[in-house]
C-alpha cells in the first residue's frame, strides 16, 4: 500500500525542515504533499529550496486555515491510504508503521493515533495551562462520543489515517481546525469503525507556535452538531 502524507503548513520555519527529514526517513512507500497556507515568517523561502521527487509542495497565497489547506490538495492524492501530519514536531512520524498495520486487514478503513490511550491523562509535572488543554480535549472527545455514538479516547488527534476512497467521499467543507470533528462525525454517519492506536506526543505552547485557541473548541462543538443533525 502507498501512503499519501498531507502536511498543511502555516508559519513553521522552526520545524518544517526537521519534520520533512523525519518523514523522509520512514521506510514505506509514500507520497508527501506539503501545503503552505500563506506563511509569512520565512517558511515559503525554506520550502522553495526543497527539490525532491517524492515531495510535492503547493503554495496557497492566502491563509485560510488547516482544513482549507487540506481541501486544496485533494486532487493530488495518489496513495491508497491518506494521513494528516502537522508541520510541527508534536507528532512523531515513527508512529506511521503501527498506524498502517491495521490496514493489512481489508475490513479496516479508519485508524486514529491516540495521544492518551494507555497513558495517564493528567500529570502533576505539567503546567496548569497544559492541563486545561488536556481537559478541554477530553471534554470535546466526550461530546464527540456522545453525539456520534463512539468510544474514542482522542477524537481530535491530528493523526487520522484512512483509505483514500473513504477520505475523498467525506467531501470536506470546514476551512479551519473544525475540519477535524467534521471528519469524525461524517465517519460516524457512514457507520465506519475507528481503530485507535497509542502514539507518542510532545505538545507545545502558544509561545512555541501553537495555533489552536479557545474559540476553536466552540467551533469544534458546533461542527459536531452541524454535521450530525443538519448536513
Amino acid at each position: 500500500m502507498k501512503l499519501t502524507i498531507l502536511i498543511p503548513c502555516f508559519n513553521e520555519k522552526k520545524t518544517i525542515k526537521r519534520l520533512i527529514h523525519k518523514v523522509e526517513k520512514i521506510n514505506i512507500k509514500k507520497q508527501v504533499i506539503i501545503i503552505d497556507d500563506g506563511s509569512n515568517d520565512g517558511t515559503v523561502k525554506i520550502l522553495k529550496k526543497i527539490k525532491k521527487k517524492n515531495i510535492q509542495i503547493k503554495f496557497n497565497k492566502i491563509n485560510k486555515g488547516k482544513g482549507a489547506a487540506i481541501k486544496s490538495s485533494l486532487n493530488l492524492i495518489k496513495g491508497d491510504l491518506v494521513l494528516i501530519q502537522d508541520a510541527d514536531l508534536e507528532y512523531n512520524p515513527n508512529d506511521y508503521y503501527k498506524l498502517i498495520k491495521p490496514f493489512l486487514n481489508k475490513k479496516n478503513h479508519v485508524v486514529y493515533g491516540s495521544r492518551v490511550l494507555n497513558k495517564k491523562r493528567y500529570s502533576i509535572n505539567k503546567s496548569i495551562i497544559k492541563n486545561f488543554r488536556v481537559l478541554g480535549n477530553h471534554l470535546l472527545t466526550i461530546a464527540s462520543n456522545f453525539f456520534n455514538n463512539q468510544k474514542l479516547t482522542d477524537a481530535h488527534t491530528c493523526y487520522k489515517l484512512m483509505r483514500k476512497k473513504l477520505f475523498l467521499s467525506l467531501k470536506l467543507r470546514e476551512n479551519g481546525f473544525a475540519f477535524c470533528p467534521e471528519v469524525t462525525t461524517k465517519i460516524s454517519n457512514l457507520n465506519y469503525k475507528i481503530i485507535e492506536i497509542p502514539i507518542s506526543y510532545k505538545g507545545r505552547d502558544i509561545k512555541d507556535g501553537k495555533k489552536i485557541k479557545l474559540i476553536d473548541a466552540f467551533k469544534a462543538l458546533n461542527a459536531i452538531i452541524k454535521y450530525k443533525f443538519f448536513l
